[in-house]
């Protein structure tokens, strides 16, 4: 009996091995590609969401726009065209999240230097302080790349209602102030079809690597 199993023993484990290597192919085709949600603001924490849109649940997508970035140039949605991106809210006198936030941005704009397909967006929430010569002079200080993120700044309220109304990541600072916000650490992810696929703290640089990851997603999710 040892000498049929010593003799059989080559082939049992050539067998054992193509048996494992079978089942983890078909595990890999039939494994689901990991897909991002698609953000309604009936899904996002009420303090960040205009009330005029709290209650939609679906068919949500960033509005047009139009705003001027640090070199002058007027940015629209169409720069944006087909591109997945990453939004935020800043200003440039913060001394508290803003420079973290920033420093973060910067480490994904080294990451997606050469990725023609992901772009950043970053919208002041202090426009009348954040002039276009102010905007240049913070964009050389943190190494920002003019082909891969705009600093915008512009109408204060079309910067609001983008904060509330389309990226859902603003919250209003309730001083009785029609257009005033306090800007968050939202990061926010952006698909191809203006719909919002994901929120990541700005300040953490674990959820900048899970950022990150979700970018490749998207890329996938194109792709098929």
């Amino acid at each position: 009996m040892l000498q049929f199993f010593s003799k059989y023993k080559f082939f049992a484990v050539v067998l054992f091995i193509l048996s494992a290597i079978i089942v983890s192919i078909i595990y890999t085709i039939l494994k689901p590609n990991k897909r991002l949600p698609v953000y309604a603001p009936e899904m996002v924490n009420t303090e960040l969401v205009d009330s005029t849109v709290q209650y939609v649940r679906k068919y949500h997508k960033v509005a047009e726009f139009e705003l001027i970035n640090q070199n002058g140039q007027v940015i629209t949605h169409n720069n944006y065209k087909d591109k997945i991106y990453v939004a935020d809210f800043f200003f440039t006198t913060c001394q508290t999240i803003c420079p973290i936030m920033t420093g973060h941005m910067k480490e994904i704009q080294d990451r997606i230097k050469n990725d023609s397909k992901v772009l950043l967006l970053s919208h002041s929430v202090t426009p009348k302080i954040d002039s276009v010569a102010r905007l240049k002079r913070y964009a050389i200080d943190k190494g920002v790349d003019d082909t891969k993120w705009n600093l915008v700044t512009g109408d204060k309220k079309q910067i609001y209602d983008l904060a509330r109304k389309s990226y859902l990541a603003a919250k209003s600072d309730g001083d009785g102030g029609p257009y005033d916000m306090v800007h968050t650490e939202n990061f926010v992810l952006v698909d191809t079809k203006k719909r919002i696929r994901g929120f990541y703290d700005g300040t953490n640089p674990e959820a900048i690597d899970q950022l990150l990851e979700d970018i490749e997603v998207l890329k996938q999710e194109n792709e098929e």
